[in-house]
């Protein structure tokens, strides 16, 4: 069975996770913590590299940063939530995102989580609103 023959869930990447818990924004944590209940109802799908980017904001760039304990916590927290483990053939694609859109390697490998996981839509800020990638349109639940 392929991603494709399972629901396909809308793609939640990682500054979504970031907002739920960062108290310096209260409209976008609220916005976020919603959308995290549902990712943890099944309606959105993560990828491997979204759990590790938002790990490391939370080790190394929240001020103050979060004790290894918590983040190990909060990361049990959101272990439900269906996650996309990446190969080489998301590498690959992730360099033709590259390739046709001009994205950043990592934001390529975003898109090719998406694109594997069947979703139709990425939340995010950082990626351009409205864009489509392989398919895949971008949108910020911020705005």
């Amino acid at each position: 069975m392929s991603a494709r023959d399972i629901s396909a869930p809308a793609f939640l990447d990682a500054n979504i996770l970031v907002y739920a818990y960062d108290a310096r924004y209260p409209e976008k944590r609220r916005v976020a913590h919603e959308l995290v209940r549902r990712a943890l109802a099944g309606e959105f799908v993560i990828s491997i590299q979204v759990l590790t980017e938002f790990a490391a904001t939370l080790l190394q760039k929240f001020a103050p940063t979060v004790a290894p304990q918590d983040v190990i916590s909060i990361l049990g927290t959101l272990g439900p939530i269906r996650t996309v483990l990446p190969d080489g053939d998301m590498v690959r694609r992730a360099v033709e995102a590259r390739a046709a859109y001009g994205l950043h390697f990592y934001d390529g490998m975003i898109v090719a989580a998406a694109e594997r996981a069947g979703s139709e839509k990425i939340w995010s800020e950082d990626l351009n609103a409205g864009q489509k990638y392989f398919g895949v349109t971008v949108v910020n639940p911020f705005r």
